[in-house]
């Protein structure tokens, strides 16, 4: 009978701890698919800087092995190596994406509280910003968005020593109203000689917002783009760096300082930057790997 009694005591308690921490799992779930939402993809697959000190080419997609005998010669037209001593050389231009490149943006409204902090507690410089979007409210008055912005570790030292040996133009493929506030922000010295949007990019037949630099420079051996999506050089494949995403889950991130800052000032060096690009990155069998062939180039 004691025994008995001591079950039915303890059999409540037993069965309200255990509803207890049923919902502390449930609301920690819920935390944990928000924080999944707001990161998204990218924050999940790319790795971060600290286990990728330097950049490789990019992974090659399972498809058919194209037998085409462009796949294995990409021939460059130029000469190659270093400017001799004395000799003058046609500064660099160095055209640089924005999202996920110098920086990474988050809808206000949806970006969990708990993300926003750790950021800034790993010491990530953040500001909230004020973007006029293309779409109209119910009066016919353009619609404000409200956006939280992450700059990329060290984006303000490698716009500076980068500003010393490279002709900057900022190219991004969003739109101007959300773009260019932001861009007033992280470039208060005006460091970019250039700025293009959405409308300067072009449309082809393989992918949409491509940006095509033969608009920037006639000289391709002395231009470089930096862009966390390769597809946007898919007409330049040669001058092109792809570089590691960066979203709020890398606070510890040092891309720019550490692998495309001394990149780039090498490349500053070249008479002819694509012999080097191709020799890094393999862009062009990439894209071919794609099912882009090289009558889309412009090389």
């Amino acid at each position: 009978m004691a025994e008995l009694t001591q079950t039915e005591v303890y059999s409540p308690r037993s069965l309200q701890v255990w509803r207890t921490l049923l919902n502390w799992l449930a609301l920690f779930f819920q935390i944990f698919l928000q924080i999944l939402r707001a990161l998204g993809h990218h924050a999940l697959l790319s790795s971060s800087s600290s286990s990728s000190p330097s950049f490789k080419p990019l992974p090659v997609s399972e498809l058919p092995d194209n037998d085409s005998p462009e796949a294995s010669t990409v021939e460059i037209a130029t000469a190659s190596g270093d400017f001799d001593s004395g000799e003058q050389s046609e500064k660099l231009t160095v055209v640089l994406d924005l999202d996920e490149t110098l920086v990474c943006a988050y809808e206000t409204s949806s970006l969990p509280a708990v993300v926003r902090n750790q950021a800034t507690e790993a010491g990530l410089k953040w500001f909230e910003l004020e973007c006029i979007s293309s779409d109209k409210e119910s009066e016919g008055k353009p619609k404000v968005n409200y956006v939280t912005v992450f700059e990329r570790p060290g984006l303000q030292e490698f716009l500076k020593d980068l500003g010393e040996f490279a002709d900057l133009v900022l190219f991004t493929a969003g739109l101007e109203g959300y773009a260019r506030p932001l861009v007033d922000k992280i470039d208060k010295e005006n460091r970019f000689g250039s700025r293009l949007y959405r409308p300067s990019t072009i449309s082809t037949e393989h992918r949409e917002h491509v940006k095509d630099l033969s608009c920037l420079s006639k000289n391709p051996s002395r231009i470089v783009i930096v862009d966390n999506n390769p597809f946007s050089f898919l007409l330049q494949p040669l001058n092109g760096i792809p570089c590691i995403p960066f979203t709020a889950g890398q606070p510890h991130d040092t891309q720019l300082l550490d692998v495309l800052l001394p990149l780039l000032k090498h490349l500053s060096q070249q008479k002819d930057v694509r012999p080097l690009l191709h020799e890094r990155f393999h862009m062009p069998e990439w894209f071919q790997k794609q099912g882009i062939p090289t009558s889309a180039w412009m090389l």
